[in-house]
């Protein structure tokens, strides 16, 4: 068998999200990536490959192509031998309970691929985006979670009506806030992490209750900021201490 020309028509539309949300599916490539959205709760359409011997479920379609072909419907520079098509699942409400991670007009499709990742490794299992946060299927944000993305639920929201209605108490990171390292962190909480040039927005910065900060060490302290999943990292890490 060979790519046909509806098959390419439609990879490559799902490159923008208009056609993701049209046809409910979304593209992830690669050997690990593929097998671990292969052996989760998430429903297969279609896997292309260009190895034989990748085995899928006899339910699943499969169509063994050319290099040259998955050149053509890969984005990555160097494709790795495998391509599928998963379908969107539907919307879960998000569950109030333990951490979550709320995300004010995240952008970068590689941090918010890296926020997901360090969710799943830190145990939180709920992830609140505001509705201009990047679309958690592009392509390159699937690529950054290495499967992380089967594992937490990413949500998207009305983010002021979110922290406005939810009994947890509210954090942010702020130049301004408290020492984390200082601080006495609840188990349960929303932590809200901003857009990765302006922060997060007055809007929701009015409405969320603490304020901390991640102090800088070095003598010149010229540095402006962390990059949002960096600081995530840390944050993470602090409201996870002592809980194991």
């Amino acid at each position: 068998m060979s790519l046909s020309k509806s098959n390419l028509k439609l990879i490559t539309s799902l490159q923008q999200k208009k056609y993701r949300q049209k046809h409910k599916l979304f593209v992830a490539e690669g050997i690990k990536v593929v097998k671990e959205l292969l052996n989760s709760s998430l429903e297969a359409s279609h896997v292309f490959t260009v190895d034989e011997s990748f085995v899928v479920s006899n339910e699943i379609a499969r169509t063994v192509i050319s290099d040259n072909e998955l050149k053509k419907i890969s984005t990555l520079k160097n494709p790795n031998k495998v391509l599928g098509l998963f379908k969107i699942p539907e919307a879960k409400q998000t569950n109030e309970t333990g951490l979550i991670i709320a995300l004010d007009e995240v952008n970068d499709p590689g941090n918010l691929g890296t926020i997901i990742r360090l969710c799943d490794w830190f145990g939180v299992s709920e992830l609140v985006c505001s509705k201009n946060t990047v679309d958690c299927y592009n392509q390159k944000v699937v690529q950054s979670t290495m499967g992380s993305l089967t594992r937490v639920n990413v949500s998207y929201v009305d983010l002021s009506d979110f922290l406005s209605s939810t009994q947890l108490p509210t954090y942010t990171a702020d130049m301004d806030g408290n020492n984390v390292y200082k601080a006495s962190l609840p188990e349960k909480a929303v932590l809200v992490m901003g857009n990765e040039a302006n922060g997060i927005s007055a809007e929701i910065s009015a409405i969320v209750k603490h304020k901390l900060t991640i102090p800088r060490f070095g003598e010149i302290q010229q540095t402006e900021s962390l990059n949002v999943a960096t600081a995530t990292a840390i944050l993470l890490s602090e409201f996870k201490r002592g809980l194991e």
